[in-house]
């Protein structure tokens, strides 16, 4: 099946650039927005598997439209693009829900890589790149926030496998501390997501840390 992307940029240049190099790729580009209103239109119309979002664009912002393509059920990923190396930008996507942060010097093979990536609901991120993003640019509004009600739907093992996520551990990993099969952290991942309604690992990760389920510093 064919993954259908959306192009966000205000640069026509740009949106052009990668709509050549997807299309070369097999990945079909149904449409293009020049700022991030435009952007939300189109999902909203054509309903791509993805969309590549522009940072700074004008009317509305790229991380905004973020906001509010993935403010209700969806099945879009959005990786952002830009110019920007920050990582402040890189945090602001992921709490947005982002699937993936790319700069805008990207080899034509990562790029379509990526796209490839995050529709298969893989983040972008390894979740060891996301601990540091949220370790740095978090901040909980008490030393000892209260965990958020939606963690209250997990099981006792389920909230383990969730803060072991959230401090950067793949399932392999987590089998091994929890004496586990592979197979059975998986499904627990799988009903964490569900549950949470969280698209990949690095989702996990941020809302660990913003519902105070750990903290920076832990281990």
């Amino acid at each position: 099946m064919t993954t259908r992307v959306v192009i966000a940029d205000d640069q026509a240049l740009v949106r052009t650039g990668f709509r050549m190099i997807l299309t070369a790729r097999g990945i079909e580009v149904v449409g293009e927005a020049a700022d991030g209103a435009e952007a939300v239109d189109a999902v909203r119309r054509l309903h791509p598997d993805v969309v590549l979002m522009d940072i700074r664009m004008p009317t509305m912002d790229g991380l905004e439209a973020t906001r509010r393509i993935l403010a209700t059920p969806t099945d879009c990923r959005v990786l952002i693009l830009t110019t920007f190396d920050l990582d402040s930008y890189v945090y602001a996507a992921l709490a947005a829900g982002a699937s993936g942060f790319l700069l805008k010097d990207v080899t034509p093979e990562h790029l379509a890589a990526a796209v490839r990536l995050v529709t298969t609901g893989d983040a972008l991120l390894s979740p060891s790149i996301t601990r540091r993003l949220v370790e740095r640019f978090a901040t909980p509004e008490t030393t000892q926030p209260a965990l958020h009600r939606d963690l209250s739907n997990l099981t006792p093992r389920e909230l383990e496998v969730l803060t072991l996520m959230g401090q950067g551990l793949s399932n392999a990993e987590i089998a091994t501390a929890l004496t586990l099969s592979e197979a059975t952290v998986k499904t627990h991942v799988a009903r964490i997501f569900a549950k949470l309604n969280l698209r990949d690992r690095s989702q996990a990760v941020v809302l660990a840390y913003e519902t105070g389920l750990i903290t920076p510093g832990d281990h």
